[in-house]
């Protein structure tokens, strides 16, 4: 394997909020004269950042610019998901501003692009600082349809070789995981595949590369789940509780906090 030089980590969270201001300007209204000026920096940034990782940085980088236009297509399309899932919202430009299920969507389509062109490393540390600000790990090697909603977010871990298809839902705590962290797995298929249109609600897990989620399905919350379910179908974990009046209640002897 040729030496790679790792790049600054804070470089390139620099470098991807500024893809993002650029795709986005959300607080500032830029002239066209400015927009050209910001990219031509946005372009030195990443020949800097893809120097010491890929001997074709010109053609990368051309290709990832490129490219832009279509991501940022496919991120409005999630964010107007988002804005048709959640009640809370109010505006598309709430959703893009503020919800961190839609930062690391976008982080992770960012990171995605450059996983493709066979760049090392820096999909991960991209993808690694959305989980540092968001708490969501998603993979750059896993295959997102669009358009995709994450509603609150925080815990979602989408594995590598996770597929999920079109118009599906997430919610916090989400785990899209392998059955086994063996190493000489590790050029399998470990990850489910969630099919269009599903919902997984907050805390279910789905483990192994087998398992598939069959479209128009909804998986419950907390619901543990390694084998494959038909479309169409509900999965939920059922628990009991009990409801008491305290009065004339006796605290049994294996009460215990």
């Amino acid at each position: 394997m040729p030496d790679i030089t790792i790049p600054n980590q804070k470089v390139v969270e620099k470098t991807i909020k500024s893809v993002f201001e650029l795709l986005f300007p959300t607080t500032h209204s830029f002239t066209d004269t400015e927009i050209e000026s910001n990219r031509k920096d946005l372009q030195d940034q990443i020949l800097e950042i893809l120097s010491g990782m890929t001997d074709n940085k010109e053609e990368v980088t051309r290709q990832f610019f490129n490219n832009l236009k279509n991501i940022k297509k496919v991120l409005l399309k999630d964010a107007g998901f988002i804005l048709e899932s959640d009640p809370a919202a109010k505006q598309l430009i709430e959703v893009i501003a503020i919800y961190p299920g839609f930062f690391a969507i976008f982080c992770y389509r960012i990171a995605n692009s450059l996983a493709k062109s066979s760049i090392p490393l820096l999909p991960r540390m991209i993808t690694e600082y959305a989980h540092k600000v968001t708490g969501i790990d998603i993979h750059p090697l896993a295959e997102i349809g669009s358009p995709l909603s994450i509603d609150h977010g925080t815990g979602i871990v989408i594995g590598e070789t996770t597929i999920i298809g079109n118009n599906v839902k997430l919610y916090q705590g989400v785990t899209l995981g392998a059955l086994s962290v063996d190493k000489k797995k590790a050029s399998k298929k470990r990850h489910p595949t969630i099919e269009d249109n599903v919902i997984l609600y907050a805390g279910c897990t789905i483990l192994g590369g087998e398992t598939v989620v069959g479209r128009n399905s909804i998986i419950g919350g907390n619901v543990w789940l390694t084998e494959s379910i038909a479309p169409f179908s509900v999965v939920y974990h059922k628990s009991e509780i009990i409801v008491k009046n305290q009065n004339g209640f006796q605290e049994p002897i294996n009460f215990i906090i």
